[in-house]
């Protein structure tokens, strides 16, 4: 199984000290000539006029210290992509609290995917950086075009003939939608809050926390599952209220408090 996460914008800071980004260590080396053509735009248009960056990147003033995060990309100390990102969604996994045959099956199965890299896995080391799906770098056009094909690869080769359990939020499911056969295996979930018998709403915040314990839930079974059917009986099997449609593809886990 691959189970698809979306980034979160919280990222830890670069560790005082360590190794520079090295492109050739991440993941879906064939994505290298993208990452670096978005690099050396966006470390250029942090390098430049401060407004245009700011602009650019849709910040507030008060944000404008990313930019400079953004400008030290390339020579800032790295860290791994399982310590990066702090967001909601990644508290509630909480990777360290997981056994170590958990914490291997994530490095194995989370693919996370990323406005600047197009997809990462928690292994990998970069550093931090501001970029989000909707930002229009200059001369480059919009980031799901300018990863449309270079993602469609990259995924075929990582994803396999395995499931895939589709996390990511609308912004970060455009960089790359699944075609083909592995559409025909790929299930998205939505996390709905019973408040009364028969009322659902989908809720926001806690929809990120919640599939984060989702994922935890997974990662601490002792197989991964392979097949659809499968993936909802493990959800089933961890406690999990579970609905799907026909096809089994789109999954609704109900949550009766939050």
């Amino acid at each position: 199984m691959k189970i698809l996460l979306p980034p979160s914008e919280g990222k830890a800071a670069s560790p005082k000290r360590g190794s520079a980004l090295k492109l050739s260590s991440l993941c879906a080396p064939e994505l290298n000539p993208t990452r670096e053509k978005l690099i050396e735009a966006l470390v250029k248009l942090a390098k430049g006029p401060s407004k245009k960056a700011i602009t650019t990147l849709g910040l507030t003033p008060g944000l404008a210290v990313e930019i400079e995060k953004n400008a030290q990309l390339l020579t800032a100390p790295t860290l791994p992509v399982r310590q990066l990102y702090t967001g909601v969604l990644y508290d509630a996994l909480d990777l360290s609290q997981l056994s170590k045959s958990a914490r291997d099956r994530a490095e194995l199965e989370i693919l996370i995917f990323s406005a600047l890299f197009g997809v990462v896995q928690l292994r990998d080391n970069i550093a931090p950086y501001r970029l989000s799906p909707a930002t229009k770098l200059p001369r480059l056009g919009t980031l799901n075009a300018v990863w449309k094909a270079p993602l469609a690869q990259a995924m075929e080769n990582l994803v396999g003939d395995e499931i895939v359990l589709d996390l990511r939020s609308t912004p970060y499911a455009a960089l790359w939608k699944p075609t083909g056969d592995i559409a025909r295996r790929t299930v998205s979930l939505r996390v709905l809050h019973e408040t009364q018998p028969g009322k659902r709403t989908i809720v926001s915040h806690f929809n990120k926390a919640t599939k984060g314990r989702i994922v935890a839930s997974l990662l601490n079974q002792r197989s991964s599952p392979r097949s659809v059917s499968a993936l909802t009986s493990a959800l089933t099997k961890a406690g999990w209220d579970v609905e799907s449609d026909d096809s089994g593809l789109k999954l609704d886990v109900i949550v009766r408090q939050l």
